[in-house]
């Protein structure tokens, strides 16, 4: 039997399509192969491109890095929404800088600037501003630079608190991947600051989050930071209230019991140390040196 999947078609004129990959399966597999030789680096490489960007402070055009959208592929989520992806990590590329002036904000605030936020850049960011040449594929430590002049930026025009709130939660991930647990609690508390400043006095959506996207983001902060009793009122809320999806009352649940069970076995752990009394030794009368010849 013919493998020629279009035999029969000879006598409409077709008879040299004997051979054809219906699927591009060899070029694909010569393709993978190829990026099986590549290094990590020429991989992120190959998966970003130049963004063209105008400075709404200074009017200055740039090009920025940007990942492709069928670059990013997830390995896991964190609780608290943190993404680990495989090869290319998108969070590095998150903030834009105009090497002119020295404005930075997380890509989609970048153009949400009022006139009299611009002047307050213009007057304590641009004066000061040393322009930098970053690397063609970012790092970790390239992010947390990026993340923090970013940060600086939205305290210089006093950015809404959900926003700062945001770049301090990104910035405790980054140092997350560093397993730098000092500076991600010292930024997950100042996260949890203005998400908790947010939630009572801005309008929800905050930053891309519903309200009770919100009440979980605090609620699992702090359980993250020991504040266990606050952090069960806010997941009790959410497993109780009418409109909460859910899919958002599963995790209140599965986070709710991670502290229950916790706190259970630190109570064991307490007791188990209460019970055990310590063991007085007999007091043995001492021997003197002639005793090994006349004991």
């Amino acid at each position: 039997m013919s493998e020629n999947i279009f035999s029969g078609l000879e006598d409409l004129g077709f008879d040299d399509i004997d051979e054809i990959d219906l699927y591009h399966t060899k070029k694909e597999e010569a393709k993978n192969e190829e990026i099986l030789h590549l290094t990590d680096e020429e991989k992120q490489k190959n998966l970003l491109y130049n963004r063209e960007v105008t400075c709404p402070v200074c009017g200055n055009e740039f090009k920025t890095k940007a990942v492709k959208t069928s670059a990013a592929r997830i390995l896991r989520k964190d609780s608290d929404s943190f993404i680990i992806f495989d090869v290319i990590n998108p969070y590095f590329y998150d903030v834009w800088i105009c090497n002119k002036c020295g404005y930075a904000a997380m890509k989609r605030d970048f153009n949400k600037i009022r006139n009299s936020e611009i002047e307050l850049v213009k007057e304590k960011i641009k004066p000061k501003w040393h322009p930098k040449a970053y690397p063609d594929v970012y790092d970790v430590n390239v992010a947390i630079e990026r993340f923090k002049l970013s940060l600086l930026n939205y305290y210089v025009i006093d950015a809404k608190a959900s926003k700062k709130a945001m770049n301090c939660l990104k910035i405790a991930w980054m140092y997350r991947l560093l397993e730098d647990s000092g500076n991600e609690t010292l930024f997950l508390k100042q996260a949890l600051e203005g998400f908790n400043s947010a939630y009572f006095n801005e309008g929800f959506p905050l930053y891309n989050m519903d309200k009770f996207t919100s009440m979980y983001i605090i609620g699992e902060l702090n359980r993250r930071l020991g504040n266990n009793d606050e952090s069960l009122k806010w997941f009790s809320q959410i497993i109780t209230a009418q409109g909460a999806p859910s899919k958002l009352k599963d995790r209140s649940r599965d986070q709710r019991d991670l502290i229950k069970e916790a706190e259970d076995l630190e109570k064991s752990a307490d007791k188990l140390n209460n019970d055990e009394t310590p063991v007085k030794e007999e007091s043995k009368p001492k021997k003197g040196f002639f005793s090994k010849f006349f004991g």
